[in-house]
């Protein structure tokens, strides 16, 4: 399987933008959806955006519609996140994640068990 290496954080001033990179090992990564998650202190991990494994169709949650885009090159077995026009509720640890493809949805939030480092964003108020 995969490992996935991602990127530092930042901490980064409402409405700025920050890019987060996800590398993965192995050649097999187009076999792989991706996907970013966050955990912000006392809160459940959340999925935050997911991208199938040929980058056709991607998925956001509510909250980061039209500021945060996934985009990854197969042919550098990366991941990416822009995130824009950030906001202090955007504060959290960062996760990239991969699922198998085994014909499940991609943006089921419950297939993902192959995990990034994290990384810590945060957006002051």
């Amino acid at each position: 399987q995969v490992q996935l290496v991602q990127s530092a954080g930042g901490l980064v001033q409402a409405g700025g933008s920050l890019r987060l990179s996800c590398v993965a090992s192995g050649r097999t990564f187009s076999s792989y959806h991706m996907g970013w998650f966050r955990q912000a202190p006392g809160k459940e991990r959340e999925l935050v955006t997911a991208i199938d494994w040929s980058g056709t169709n991607t998925y956001y949650t509510d909250s980061v519609k039209g500021r945060f885009t996934i985009s990854r090159e197969n042919a550098k077995n990366t991941v990416y996140l822009q995130m824009s026009n950030l906001k202090p509720e955007d504060t959290a640890v960062y996760y990239c994640a991969a699922r198998s493809v085994d014909g499940r949805y991609y943006a089921d939030r419950n297939g993902y068990d192959i995990w990034g480092q994290g990384a810590q964003v945060t957006v002051p108020s």
